[in-house]
C-alpha cells in the first residue's frame, strides 16, 4: 500500500509508544522511510530527501529527543526508536515501506529491520556498525566527550531551538545521546537472521573500520564467491572514496553531501526484490 499526498512538504505528528513522532511526507510511489543521524533533522539531511521524492513517497522522520519530535520519559535505545518505526509505519496504514539510515538512524533502521522484518521491504544503512567495536576507539572517545555546552553556537543547537517543542531539554537529550552510542552493543546473531536485501554505504574515511565492514557484508552473505558464477548475494556493499562521516571541515566530504551516494541508492532501491 503506498501512502499518496501533494509532493509539498507536510508535517504531521504520529502517536506511538507513548511518542508524539514527527514525520514529513514528501513525493509519490514506493514508501521509504529516512531516518537522520544523531542530533540531525531532517532538514540536516540536505538535498537527499527532496532528491529521493522525485521518484518515491518519502516518509522522513525525526526521532525521540530529535528536531520537532519531542523528548519523553524514556531512554534512548536503538530498540525503542525501532519499535516507534515500526508502528510509524503500521499507523500510516502501510504493509512494507523501504527504510534508509544514516549513522544513529542507520541503527535505528537495522534494528527495524531485524525486530520487524515483516514491516521492511528492503534497507539501505549508512555509516553504522553492527556492534560497538567496529568504530574507531578515538572515534568512541569523542562520542565520550560529548556535552551540552560543547554544542553551543553550533548549527545542530540552533536547529534544535528552532524546532524542539521542549528546548529547556537539550542537556537530557544530550546525555541520553551520549550513553546510547558510547554503550556497548553486538547484533551479530540479529544481522546473521536477515532476509531482507540490504545495502550498506560507508566511506573510505568513515569512522569505522573496514574490517568490520567486510564482516558486515559476510554477515548477510555477501563476499561468499564470484557473482558470475554463484549469482548475487540479496545484499550489497558500497565503499564511497575519499568519504568521511560527517565532513566538518573543508572540502565537506561527508558520506550525506557525496553526489554519488544518490544513484547507488536509488539503484537499489529501484531493483526488483530478489527471490528469497
Amino acid at each position: 500500500m503506498h501512502v499518496t499526498t501533494n509532493k509539498h512538504q507536510s508535517g504531521n505528528y504520529a502517536r506511538v509508544n507513548g511518542l508524539d513522532l514527527y514525520y514529513e511526507l514528501h513525493g509519490n510511489g514506493q514508501p521509504l522511510v529516512v531516518l537522520p543521524g544523531s542530533f540531525w533533522t531532517i532538514e540536516a539531511m540536505g538535498d537527499v530527501v527532496p532528491q529521493l521524492a522525485t521518484t518515491r513517497q518519502v516518509i522522513a522522520v525525526e526521532l525521540q529527543g530529535h528536531g520537532h519530535t519531542a523528548d519523553i520519559d524514556r531512554s534512548l535505545s536503538y530498540e525503542s526508536m525501532a519499535d516507534d518505526i515500526a508502528a510509524l509505519i503500521t499507523f500510516l496504514g502501510l504493509e512494507q515501506a523501504d527504510l534508509f539510515g544514516y549513522s544513529l538512524g542507520g541503527g535505528v533502521a537495522l534494528q527495524t529491520a531485524i525486530r520487524h522484518p515483516g514491516v521492511v521491504r528492503k534497507l539501505a544503512v549508512a555509516s553504522v556498525p553492527f556492534k560497538q567495536d567496529g568504530r574507531y576507539p578515538e572515534d568512541l572517545a569523542a562520542m565520550s566527550a560529548i556535552s551540552a555546552e560543547a554544542f553551543a553556537g553550533t548549527p545542530i543547537y540552533d536547529a534544535y531551538l528552532r524546532t524542539s517543542p521542549a528546548p529547556e531539554a537539550w542537556p537530557t537529550v544530550v546525555d541520553k545521546v551520549r550513553q546510547l552510542v558510547t554503550s556497548d552493543y553486538d547484533w551479530t546473531a540479529g544481522v546473521a537472521t536477515l532476509k531482507t536485501p540490504t545495502l550498506i554505504l560507508v566511506g573510505d574515511a568513515d569512522g569505522l573500520h573496514l574490517a568490520h565492514v567486510i564482516e558486515f557484508f559476510g554477515l548477510l552473505g555477501g563476499g561468499q564467491g564470484d557473482g558470475d558464477l554463484s549469482g548475487l548475494p540479496h545484499s550489497s556493499l558500497a565503499v564511497l572514496p575519499a568519504t568521511t562521516h560527517v565532513g566538518w571541515a573543508p572540502p565537506y566530504h561527508g558520506i550525506m553531501t557525496r553526489t554519488h551516494l544518490l544513484p547507488i541508492l536509488t539503484e537499489f532501491l529501484d531493483a526488483p526484490m530478489p527471490d528469497r
